[in-house]
């Protein structure tokens, strides 16, 4: 860490909780009688509280998108790149606020928090969560910041779904949705890497059902073997050729099956890495999310129909490398989009990242995000 921040940073920020003791009725219909949310803010909400901006995580982020908790933290927050003065989500004309989704496990009430009725962690007991219910608490928690209307919500990957709920579930309560890097719903394929990651984690000998708190360990090796299937879909062909090749950490054979290519090093380290910060449960919660998430799916699977009763305009952006969302699923958003008579904006990236993409500010990016943005502030005079 410099000895002092950098002249586009947030700066030193502090999440805050935000506790809601009104019962919220979930999807799957469970209730919790009350819940957390841990959740950061940046910039300063104009007088007539019309600049603010909805930052939604993706399925392994939490609420702390930019910044730095102390003059100690080594990296700042997982979207920096694209939030503070003077970036495309400008802190010096919008008022920021990032949430820990319900169900994480960075604060907001999840697996790991208290269950009232038992005393003990929730574990597998925490209800399934959808991305309708992250909504409905994100607008609980608008209400809490006297926010009636956000002048956009914002998201990568699994936060661009959130954006596009947002648009349906509350339409009279945003003015832009901007989905990156996202899908209207997963393919099969997605569907199918997220199982893989799944039954890593409850077949590994310490996930004991998801009680392993009970049993003071760690389904380690589980989430290791997720986090690694994840990252390899994350990243495309050419970025891991171009990143590690075929190189040897030893430069010989070994004939065994220990670590011998850089690439197998760097994603062990990837998985041990994750295994110590990410909840087993929590990781289960959020890839299942991911499968449900379908706004089509009540209006016979034609999204358009679903979209009719959006009236903000929409920024869709994808990436030539990501095969995980590919740009085709970003265009069949934007053509039910304009097939639902919707104002949409539109770009397919040339990025090598692959569905990484997202998180890495290239010129061309920054260009089309920053324009977007600014058109934002403009609307509601930031």
């Amino acid at each position: 860490m410099p000895d002092s921040l950098p002249a586009d940073s947030v700066g030193i920020v502090t999440p805050q909780t935000y506790r809601f003791e009104t019962p919220l009725k979930l999807a799957c219909g469970q209730s919790l009688e009350r819940h957390d949310l841990v959740v950061e803010t940046y910039g300063e909400l104009n007088a007539d509280r019309s600049n603010a901006v909805l930052i939604c995580h993706a399925l392994s982020g939490h609420h702390h998108a930019a910044g730095y908790h102390s003059m100690d933290e080594r990296k700042p927050g997982w979207w920096d790149a694209c939030i503070g003065p003077g970036k495309p989500v400008d802190t010096n004309r919008f008022f920021v606020v990032c949430p820990n989704n319900l169900g994480g496990c960075h604060g907001s009430t999840g697996p790991n928090s208290i269950n009232p009725e038992t005393g003990k962690h929730y574990g597998p007991d925490f209800p399934v969560v959808t991305v309708g219910d992250w909504v409905k608490s994100q607008a609980l928690l608008a209400d809490r910041l006297g926010i009636d209307c956000w002048a956009a919500v914002v998201g990568g990957s699994l936060g661009g779904m959130q954006a596009l709920q947002w648009s349906l579930d509350y339409p009279d309560r945003l003015r832009h949705a901007v989905a990156i890097a996202s899908s209207p719903r997963l393919t099969a394929q997605n569907i199918a890497f997220n199982e893989v990651a799944r039954q890593a984690i409850i077949s590994d000998r310490e996930f004991h059902g998801g009680r392993y708190d009970d049993h003071d360990t760690v389904p380690r090796r589980g989430l290791m073997l997720a986090r690694m299937v994840g990252h390899i879909t994350y990243l495309s062909d050419a970025a891991m050729g171009e990143k590690f090749g075929r190189e040897l950490r030893d430069q010989a054979y070994k004939f065994g099956y220990g670590v011998e290519f850089q690439v197998e090093s760097y994603l062990r380290y990837q998985g041990e890495r994750f295994s110590e910060t990410f909840d087993a449960n929590t990781y289960l919660l959020m890839t299942r999310a991911l499968d449900y998430f379908d706004p089509a799916y009540e209006f016979n699977g034609d999204l358009s129909k679903a979209l009719a009763q959006a009236t903000c305009e929409y920024l869709v952006l994808s990436f030539s490398t990501d095969w995980r969302f590919t740009p085709a699923r970003s265009e069949e958003m934007v053509n039910a989009m304009i097939a639902a008579r919707r104002k949409v904006s539109y770009a397919e990236i040339d990025a090598p990242w692959g569905h990484d993409a997202f998180l890495i500010p290239t010129p061309r990016y920054n260009a089309i995000f920053s324009a977007y943005m600014d058109r934002v502030a403009r609307e509601v005079g930031a």
